[in-house]
């Protein structure tokens, strides 16, 4: 090393979304234990360490350890220092607010008119005007309303702000496919001239000329390297929508790329109903976009002390939310029915896991090749029979009404794999009270299962009400949809949160939900309730939502971990609507004194077939 050459610098890597330390020759040792300091990142050679930039951010307090400080020692890539700096100095400004708990706000609504620029012409509600006036009082920010908020429309109103102030040029929008329609929309409603938005198409890069580019979850990975350089060639400002999605920070893939980009913008915004579906990490890793190196150090200290409350007046300064209470929403009823398993369904479960009757144990290697896996023991709680192949990946389950004699002499896996004929499941017997109960009232319903092939079978069960049905397979979703709406022989929509938690409105047309079974994701179950409860419901509308449970199942551990994972997203987030969630009130079963005669007699009713 010569006396002009510095013994370490820091720059850019070519993609622009991590930071590269280069020692001189001779210090491969010193390097060594400097990289020790930070969590393994990209490739490493003994006069390199690659270091994403959020980890970079928090741990610069290590580069104080690398022992060469002298003049011209360690030297920085002019852009990546400027945007060190930067990022500290919002940093200092969020601490600040987050130490003086400052509520006032140095933008008020009053004075949007002037801030918006004269190209915004689009109408806000008063609840909207906060909003945004709150966002313009901070460098960066989140947004935590609940759906029907306008959270888009605020969006875009902070990014017409910023560029009226000079401060931003484009707008990279992450979200989901589902929510391109809503921003293209959007973009073209509020500005007299319309800013040109395209989305990011598959295998290619930004068009030339793009102000608004919006690009989905899933192909931010692979385009990382053109965002990374469409951001950086003019100030920039960058959305995320449902920013939930990228709950698991740099440990997930989505999470590691938007905390890459993050940096590279101007003004960085995210925007989630549901910040925090799995408690304080997922918060952690969402503000820690906002404020990289700086946020997950907020909340972690904020929560430490188990004072909810206290974490939800300290973090306040840092968010806003417009409540359902706010959006003047018919109150809404949520109550959970306990159902008790038939005997065959009861044996078999127990044995599933581990529980073995005298009649189990002559399958008990059968019964341990299913496994007890998460979603295997939620399948088991509807039915058994759905852990079985089928004719078919989907086919719905045969069951038989009335059902066969069950033979004493067969083996209880023997009768597992013939279970639809000797017993009815209960849970799809409750939602059928439910759905009949509904129906003779004029009432749509909607019943949500983590599983496909329970929908296909609730399909032929509930015939009679001529279902509508969208999965991840379904090819005409819209048309199946436009059906429920439209049809008034329609009653049902069979679907599953994971297709339909997001991005479509039914409140219009139903009022009713009922969950066959749910899964750990808090996130997917208030996503899911949104589709029927949001803004637009007349304030007469009464809005109804059965949970439906297998008594002594891994349902019931489901029903305690959901409610302790709303509990705190209700408290920190100061929103009784999500405590409400947290603590469903239980009722009777509705079909529980049916035995199968009843539901013969109920299905010839309703004209099925004897054989469904």
């Amino acid at each position: 090393m010569t006396a002009a050459e510095p013994s370490l610098e820091i720059a850019f890597d070519v993609t622009r979304t991590r930071a590269v330390l280069r020692a001189a020759p001779g210090l491969e040792a010193d390097l060594t234990r400097l990289a020790s300091r930070f969590p393994a990142g990209g490739s490493r050679t003994p006069l390199s360490v690659e270091v994403e930039l959020d980890d970079l951010l928090t741990g610069l307090d290590a580069l104080a350890n690398w022992p060469h400080q002298g003049p011209g020692d360690v030297t920085w890539e002019e852009a990546l220092a400027a945007l060190v700096g930067g990022v500290l100095d919002d940093a200092d400004t969020a601490e600040q607010r987050l130490r003086t708990s400052d509520q006032t706000h140095s933008v008020v609504p009053d004075s949007l008119a002037d801030r918006l620029g004269p190209d915004w012409l689009a109408d806000l509600t008063d609840f909207q005007r906060r909003d945004i006036a709150q966002l313009l009082s901070m460098q960066h920010g989140a947004n935590f309303s609940v759906p029907g908020a306008g959270k888009t429309r605020v969006g875009l109103a902070v990014y017409s702000a910023m560029r009226a102030r000079g401060d931003v040029r484009r707008l990279l929008v992450v979200s989901p496919k589902s929510a391109y329609e809503s921003w293209l929309y959007e973009s073209t409603v509020c500005f007299r001239e319309p800013p040109v938005a395209r989305v990011l198409e598959m295998g290619q890069g930004p068009v030339a000329g793009t102000e608004i580019l919006l690009v989905n979850y899933e192909r931010l990975d692979k385009s990382l390297t053109a965002l990374a350089a469409w951001l950086s060639a003019a100030p920039s400002m960058i959305i995320l929508d449902e920013a939930h999605r990228m709950k698991l920070g740099a440990q997930g893939i989505y999470g590691s790329a938007c905390m890459a980009l993050g940096p590279l913008s101007r003004r960085r915004l995210i925007l989630s109903g549901t910040p925090a579906p799995n408690g304080a990490r997922d918060l952690e890793n969402l503000l820690s976009f906002v404020w990289p190196g700086h946020g997950r150090r907020v909340v972690t200290q904020a929560v430490a002390g188990g004072d909810l409350a206290h974490a939800s007046t300290v973090l306040r300064p840092l968010f806003t939310r417009t409540t359902k209470k706010e959006l003047g929403l018919p109150p809404f009823t949520t109550r959970i029915r306990y159902v008790e398993m038939p005997p065959i369904h009861r044996e078999v479960y127990d044995a599933l896991i581990g529980q073995y009757s005298a009649r189990a144990e002559a399958g008990r290697d059968s019964f341990d090749a299913l496994g007890k896996a998460m979603l295997r023991l939620l399948m088991a709680a509807t039915s058994p029979a759905l852990l079985l192949e089928g004719e078919s990946r989907y086919s719905p389950l045969a069951y038989l009404v009335p059902p066969l004699e069950v033979p004493q002499t067969d083996s209880l896996y023997a009768l597992m794999r013939r279970l639809p004929s000797y017993e009815f499941s209960p849970k799809y017997k409750e939602a059928l009270s439910i759905v009949a109960e509904n129906a003779a009232k004029g009432r749509k319903t909607i019943v949500w299962s983590t599983f496909v092939r329970s929908l296909t079978t609730m399909e032929e069960l509930f015939s009679a009400y001529q279902p509508a049905l969208v999965h991840g397979s379904t090819k005409d979703r819209e048309s199946q949809i436009k059906r429920f709406r439209e049809d008034p022989d329609c009653y049902v929509l069979l679907s599953n949160p994971a297709t339909l938690g997001e991005g479509i409105s039914l409140h219009h047309e139903c009022n009713d939900a009922v969950y066959v079974d749910r899964d750990f994701t808090a996130g997917r179950f208030l996503q899911s309730l949104d589709r029927i409860h949001r803004l637009g419901l007349a304030p007469d509308k009464e809005t109804r939502v059965t949970v439906l449970a297998s008594e002594a199942s891994i349902d019931e551990v489901v029903a305690l971990r959901l409610q302790e994972k709303l509990e705190f997203m209700g408290r920190i987030l100061d929103d009784p609507s999500v405590q409400q969630l947290a603590d469903l009130e239980e009722e009777p079963s509705l079909a529980g004194g049916m035995d199968m005669v009843d539901v013969q007699a109920l299905l010839a009713h309703l004209g099925t077939r004897d054989h469904v």
